[in-house]
């Protein structure tokens, strides 16, 4: 049953809300829409007071959908990405070809930002749009052309390519005086910096420990961090040694901002790069054979 269009939220609560729904995430939402946290939350607090309905939980570092939540949210989010795609078909005349791309926070930042603006350079006519967030998604029914991601073969989609494969070394700032972890002291010495993602034990400092045969190992210190750009912005800050993924600090380790202290290991889990249409248009297969590009020189 239908309500009255004068009894309808306001567009600004159900934007909020779509926004924190795709994103699942306040924060995320909130870049998204250039607003503080605290506006985004209340303008969830406001949708729910509008409708007398619970529409998220909140948890530990977490949110979820209430089954009201879940309903209202699968509406709104079709309803604004019409309206979206009618805005941008009515207002995106100004003759520049878009095309946009998801991958995590970690790749986007310390892989594909620090190249990005060499392939603008070369093609002031194409616009890229970058979502940098882990959640799965249905490329298509969200209007992304491409997505950078990262795990084994079997879990991607059929006409995945592979850009680069993993590899995991230990790596410090030269501040730090060291040259290998070879023996348990030197990195029982150290502050450990661990990634708190997603669980991957190639990831995990308790799993390159048990490779060398010392769990017992207590560390001076362990940071965690469950962002991996800031992880290595904290190593090459000197505040202690990280678990490096190769492909990502390729430029810090050439540079000398990162030092290796031992050999790569190769890790169950590459980097992929799906596309969401298999004919797609010119502007899309142009940036995808740049990426694929600089894969192959990264991989090289």
């Amino acid at each position: 049953m239908s309500i009255p269009l004068l009894r309808l939220p306001s567009l600004d609560l159900v934007r909020g809300f779509v926004a924190v729904g795709r994103r699942m995430s306040i924060t995320l939402a909130a870049q998204d829409l250039c607003l503080t946290q605290s506006a985004v939350s209340r303008q969830i607090l406001a949708l729910e007071e509008a409708l007398g309905l619970k529409l998220l939980v909140r948890g530990h570092r977490s949110i979820a959908f209430t089954p009201e939540g879940e309903r209202l949210f699968r509406s709104a989010d079709s309803a604004v990405q019409q309206l979206q795609d009618v805005v941008g078909a009515l207002t995106g005349r100004t003759g520049r070809r878009m095309v946009t791309l998801t991958s995590t926070i970690g790749v986007t930042g310390l892989w594909l930002m620090p190249r990005l603006g060499a392939f603008l350079q070369r093609h002031p006519d194409i616009e890229v749009r970058v979502s940098a967030n882990s959640r799965a998604m249905d490329l298509q029914a969200e209007g992304i052309d491409l997505a950078i991601r990262y795990g084994a073969r079997e879990a991607m989609p059929a006409g995945a390519q592979r850009l680069f494969r993993e590899h995991i070394v230990p790596v410090a700032h030269p501040s730090l005086g060291l040259a290998a972890l070879s023996a348990p002291e030197v990195v029982q010495s150290q502050v450990l910096l661990e990634f708190d993602g997603p669980y991957r034990p190639w990831l995990q400092w308790s799993h390159w420990l048990e490779r060398q045969g010392w769990q017992e190992l207590r560390p001076r210190g362990v940071l965690r961090f469950n962002q991996y750009d800031q992880l290595i912005h904290a190593a090459m800050a000197g505040q202690g040694i990280a678990l490096g993924r190769r492909a990502l600090i390729a430029p810090m380790l050439a540079d000398g901002r990162l030092i290796a202290l031992g050999p790569p290991q190769p890790a169950p889990a590459d980097y992929w790069l799906i596309q969401a249409e298999t004919s797609p248009a010119p502007e899309v297969r142009e940036f995808m054979g740049w990426i694929c590009a600089e894969a192959a020189a990264c991989a090289g």
